[in-house]
Order: structure tokens, then sequence, then C-alpha cells
């Protein structure tokens, strides 16, 4: 049976803190490099202090940061207009960062020397802070597991923006269109309302001119970002189990083809007309429930989470920035009896190896009953995150070979037993990048042509709430 294991922690408006993890020798002369980690949690939930980062510390003579920043309505909510710009969930980032440079090396840490890395929407925010010239200067590295700046669902559309202001509206007892008014009503409010409010409304990333100067896939395809080593990853079941249980459970038993297009056409919107096509890539010669279902999910881990993955891969090493890639392949041993035999690396399975959770001896317990094999490939990612974070490069003695994604698109296949790959899930990302846009194109659906990612920015996945 899994055990993870996390203190009780209060609760409370008052977060904006972090966490610093160093090795026991470190002194304000030591000139480690810093890794800045920004949790997950669908910028909805999560807390900095769920992650002890004194393994990874310890073994890797790095100091490990942990950033708690705003979540939900209090991170995100804005009025479109100069009274609530947005975007407050990455400015705390960016605050952090700054005071990371001018006081980690009082902890012993390097402020030339700072990577930032997270998972899902950790990884998003990294991908985002990447983007904006608001961090720029900030840090030199970057880790992206599972989670781009690029991701459909990030993208709020007129309606949404709409429904999300009348809802603050009707709470509020104001007209929507009086931004002051909604803003003096939401100061005068509790955190408890506030956060009875945030479960009503989806307030996500913004434009603002500040933080956001255009859209992310613009800033990526016209290389108007600084361009720095990074890591980019997924793993091989993204949308296995953990993001449709919450969900969509019904479709973990089996699927049929009628129930798994209607699913498909709530979730991406893509018109009746044009299903057949995604039904011909994902569902050919598949006549099962469960081969149905295993495609479904595999759709839907590409849409969120691959090919955009994948195209911010692409989009950094055009702009000149060494890029390794990974797909993570292992399913822990600890899932055994808690997730269906079909499950394979889930989504967030990587984290526990990062963190070395299989060490970990104090109050928090990540990964109990790892195998010595699951801890040897733990002590490989660990000593991979690290070597990077110290050399701009992944690759060093004792670890397998992760040669740079360049245009041969090799990436390392991170398991038990290490293997390359080349050019992951290129049929599929062909497909939602290429084929689709450009069908529709010629259709009287879209009135220009569409290139890269265009298409999936249109996307909307209904796991908005339970997304990275």
């Amino acid at each position: 049976m899994l055990k993870v294991h996390y203190p009780k922690f209060g609760v409370s408006e008052d977060c904006l803190y972090l966490n610093i993890y160093a090795p026991a020798h470190a002194n304000a002369g030591s000139k480690l490099p810093v890794l800045v980690w920004f949790p997950g949690g669908a910028f909805k939930t999560g807390s900095a202090s769920t992650f002890d980062g004194s393994t990874l510390a310890a073994y890797e003579d790095v100091l490990v940061v942990v950033v708690q920043y705003w979540l939900g309505i209090f991170g995100f909510f804005t009025t479109w207009d100069q009274h609530a710009l947005g975007n407050w969930a990455f400015k705390d980032q960016v605050a952090a960062l700054s005071w990371v440079q001018k006081n980690i090396e009082f902890f012993g840490g390097d402020p030339s020397s700072v990577t930032i890395f997270g998972e899902s929407a950790g990884a998003i925010s990294v991908s985002s802070l990447v983007l904006s010239p608001m961090a720029k200067g900030l840090f030199h590295k970057a880790i992206m597991e599972t989670g781009v700046a690029i991701i459909p669902y990030l993208k709020a559309h007129d309606y949404e923006k709409s429904e999300d202001l009348q809802v603050v509206a009707h709470f509020c007892g104001n007209n929507a269109s009086d931004s002051e008014a909604l803003l003096r009503c939401l100061r005068t409010k509790s955190s408890k309302e506030l956060l009875t409010l945030s479960q009503k409304t989806s307030f996500t990333r913004v434009v603002d001119g500040d933080f956001f100067p255009n859209e992310p896939l613009d800033l990526l395809s016209q290389k108007a970002f600084k361009a720095i080593p990074s890591i980019i990853g997924v793993n091989n079941h993204e949308c296995g189990f953990l993001l449709p249980m919450k969900e969509a459970p019904e479709i973990l038993s089996g699927s049929n083809k009628s129930l798994a297009l209607h699913l498909i056409q709530n979730i991406l919107h893509i018109p009746p007309q044009y299903l057949h096509l995604v039904a011909n890539e994902y569902f050919h010669n598949k006549h099962s429930l469960t081969e149905i279902r295993d495609s479904l999910l595999d759709l839907l881990g590409d849409v969120l989470f691959v090919v955009p993955a994948l195209i911010t891969a692409r989009y950094h090493r055009d702009a000149g920035a060494p890029v390794y890639f990974y797909e993570f392949r292992h399913r822990p041993q600890c899932f055994e009896d808690t997730k269906p035999a079909f499950v394979k690396a889930d989504h967030a399975d990587e984290v526990r190896f990062v963190f070395g959770g299989a060490f970990l001896k104090g109050d928090i317990v990540m990964f109990e009953g790892a195998t010595e094999e699951e801890k040897l490939l733990s002590q490989k990612m660990m000593k991979y995150w690290a070597t990077f974070a110290r050399t701009r490069n992944p690759n060093g003695d004792h670890l397998s070979l992760w040669p740079a994604y360049n245009l041969t698109e090799q990436y390392l296949q991170l398991d038990l037993n290490m293997n390359l790959g080349q050019r992951l899930k290129e049929p599929r990302v062909e497909f939602w990048t290429s084929t689709i846009p450009l069908i529709l194109s010629a259709s009287d659906t879209l009135h220009s042509p569409l290139s890269s990612l265009t298409f999936l920015s249109l996307l909307q996945p209904f796991f908005f709430s339970c997304a990275p």
C-alpha cells in the first residue's frame, strides 16, 4: 500500500515564504549551485512545505530553495484593465527570485548559478519566467517537468473572462464593468470568503503588457526571450490515472468509440464534422474497450502535455540555447496496489525520484517501499539535475549519455535501464500541428492558415481544474 505522509500545516493568507535546504558544510563563501523549485497543483492548490529538499541538497552538494506563491483567485484575479492586471502568482515568483539574488550567498549559494525547476504548474511557471522580461537575469538555467507556458488550457477566452467577472460581480453585488468597485469589495472580504469564490472562477494568466508582453506562443515563435540552457520533459502516461480519476473516472474501466468521441468533442471543441480525423488518428484498428480507453488517455496526454513540450523544446533549440529532452518511463513500485495495472509513468511520478524521496528521513514521506533499483534511478536523476545546475549540461561521470535535443531530436528515456529515443511521438506532433490546422484553415472553420501550435492554443481541455 502506498504511503505518502505530510505533516499537518496551517492555512493562512500570509503564505509568501520560501524554504532553503543546504548541505551541512555550507557557509557564506561556499558558492554552491542553487536550484529553486516551484510546486505544482493546477495553480489552485500546492504548498512549498510538502517538498523536502534535504536529500537533493545533501547528495548533490547544492542549495535547494522551495517557493510558495499565490494560488487561485489570489494569484490570478484580473479585471483585464489597469485596476488589476493579473499574473500575481508569477510576480510573486519574480519577487522570490529577486530575494534569492540578494540573499542566497549568505546561505552558501551562488547567485550567478541559479536554476529554476518545477513540475506541472511549477513547470508552467518556469517556462513563463523564461519568457518574461520581468524575470530576465534572475536565473541562468531552467528545468520544466511536464508543463510549459503554451499548454492550451491556460489561455482564457472572451466568454470565460465575462463569466468570471460576472461571478465576482454577483458575489459583490456590483456591476461587472466597474473594476474599481469590484476591487474595493474584494478587499473587504476574508481569505475564507475569497477561497470560496476562487472555487467558482477560473482566472488564469493574461497578457498584461508587464509580465507577459505578448502571448507565450508568439514570444517563442518570434524568439522574443533570452535563451538559456534547459531541460524539458514529460512522463509516458501523463493522463494515465491521476488526472482522469479527478474529472472522468468512468473512462478508466474502458470506453467505446462513441463515448470517446463525445468526450473529445466536449474537451477539445473540435467541430463534429472533423471528429473522424481524430478517430482515424487515435482509434484506427482499436476495437476493445480497453484499447479505446488507452488511446483516449494518450490523446489527452498528447494535447495537454507532450505536444506543447516538444514544440517548446524546438523553439528553445532554434533560439540558440542547449536543450535536453527526456521521457520518464518508470511506473513506481509503490503504486502496485493503488493504480490499475495499465497505468505507466503517470503525471508527477518523477518528482519523488528528483527529490530523492526514498532517502528522506524527516516528517515528509514521499516514496516508502522503493526498491533498490528505484533508489539507484533516483540517485541518477538527482545527479543529472544537479550536474545540469552546476555545468549547464546534465552529462557526468557514471551517467548514461544524454545528447542535446538538436535537429535529430534525440532524447533520454529515464527508466531503470536508460535508453535513447528519437523524435518522440513525431506522427502525433505532425497531426496536431500540421494536419488538423491545415484542414481546418482550408474550411470555413478558421479564416487564416495556422502554424505550429496555434491550433492547440484554441483547444479547451476539460481538465482545467486538475491539470498541472
